[in-house]
């Protein structure tokens, strides 16, 4: 994936010079800043999350059928973390390929648009520090932002059972979970939250609520995941809002994806350490 550092035009073509926007567009559009000028709305956003549910729901009702040809009744399904896994895993990986193909499809077939660069994916904008030197800041604000989750919940988050501890039940199922949770879900969550939300939200609201909305969204909707950690569900949404702060800062969706993806190595390996490390205790005893 190769990032275009030169901006995405906002003149109209040699062509077209002949009609210029009225000067009260102009004005407007001179207003937003370059990174939030993008073509989609609130109307788009909601067709997104028309999209998520329905296709949620239909894949649900899907994987249900393939499950139930294969032999696997509803008991067994519910006593075995290792089919509860396997069918977790299974309905992400469609819902977030289906949520990808349409926004690639939007972009760029009905926006006309290159993908890639209009949803905000970027590399960082020249300064004085080097641009390695930045990367390397951001990953290591991932490993220092999972430290500050992790002493969060250990020291205020209760000792209840979460609904994803189950996905850590069996040993292949984690292990793929914990590559999905580094590898795939950033990319795809940073952008759709940061690269598709945010703008829409900063450039109606303004800078602080696009951050502060975004984040706290994208928080809430894993609360399912972690319910009855209430703890961890606030931790999350602070997470959310410090991955859109980075993006508003940096004003590029890879600043956020890195810190995304540093965090979620360092939470994902802890979570499967400690897991690990329960079981064998479990076993001793």
């Amino acid at each position: 994936m190769a990032f275009d550092d030169s901006p995405i035009p906002s003149q109209p073509s040699p062509d077209m010079a002949a009609a210029p926007p009225p000067p009260a567009a102009s004005a407007s559009n001179i207003a937003v800043p370059q990174d939030l000028r993008v073509p989609w709305t609130w109307l788009d956003l909601l067709l997104l999350g028309i999209l998520t549910l329905a296709g949620s729901i239909l894949l649900n009702l899907a994987l249900g059928k393939v499950f139930r040809a294969f032999g696997v009744t509803a008991a067994q399904f519910r006593g075995s973390p290792a089919l509860f896994g396997l069918f977790t895993l299974v309905h992400q990986t469609l819902l977030f390929a289906l949520l990808l193909a349409y926004l690639v499809a939007q972009i760029r077939w009905s926006f006309g648009s290159p993908f890639w660069r209009t949803i905000g994916w970027r590399a960082l904008e020249p300064g004085q520090i080097p641009r390695a030197l930045r990367y390397s800041g951001i990953v290591l604000g991932g490993f220092l932002l999972a430290l500050l989750v992790e002493f969060i919940s250990l020291r205020f988050g209760n000792k209840a059972r979460l609904p994803i501890q189950q996905l850590f039940q069996d040993r292949r199922i984690a292990l793929v979970v914990v590559l999905m949770a580094v590898f795939v879900a950033p990319w795809i969550e940073e952008t759709i939250f940061r690269g598709y939300i945010y703008p829409v939200v900063a450039r109606s609201y303004g800078v602080m609520v696009g951050v502060l909305g975004t984040g706290i969204l994208f928080g809430l909707l894993h609360a399912p995941q972690l319910w009855g950690g209430w703890v961890q569900i606030v931790s999350l949404v602070l997470v959310g809002i410090i991955l859109t702060y980075v993006r508003a800062l940096t004003r590029t969706v890879l600043a956020s994806f890195l810190l995304h993806l540093s965090y979620n190595f360092f939470v994902s390996f802890g979570a499967v350490i400690v897991m690990q490390g329960l079981r064998a205790l479990s076993q001793r005893h």
